[in-house]
């Protein structure tokens, strides 16, 4: 199965609004279970979200959220502004023709970085 960093970005944001922790699975519009719960793997793999993965006979999938991580909450924050998230998806792409979780965090912080200077520029001066 191919990764698909939106789709992972999606479901961390999912996960960051659910009430508490437990067992959960859920459908996200456009994507098919099979590829929410490989990339709810994936999230885990790479300390996004720390869970526990089950097969299960009634949904086939499922999975015991026991957190998302601070590393996850930080990807959120830095992931969170649509404008920045494809800004940098695209300047990681243009530059290295592929796209990785790594490259984009460094991406992301960039934009954030830059602008943080351009607001501190423009309150100054």
């Amino acid at each position: 199965m191919k990764r698909d960093m939106d789709l992972l970005r999606i479901l961390l944001f999912e996960i960051e609004r659910l009430p508490h922790v437990g067992d959960w699975f859920f459908d996200i519009d456009g994507y098919p279970r099979e590829a929410v719960y490989y990339h709810a793997l994936l999230a885990m793999d790479a300390g996004l979200i720390d869970a526990t993965f089950v097969p299960e006979d009634k949904w086939g999938y499922s999975f015991r959220l026991k957190r998302l991580t601070y590393e996850g909450h930080e990807f959120l924050e830095a992931a969170r502004d649509d404008t920045l998230w494809y800004k940098a998806k695209d300047a990681v792409q243009s530059a290295t023709g592929s796209l990785t979780l790594e490259a984009l965090k460094v991406a992301l912080d960039v934009l954030m970085q830059a602008g943080i200077k351009a607001a501190m520029a423009a309150r100054i001066g």
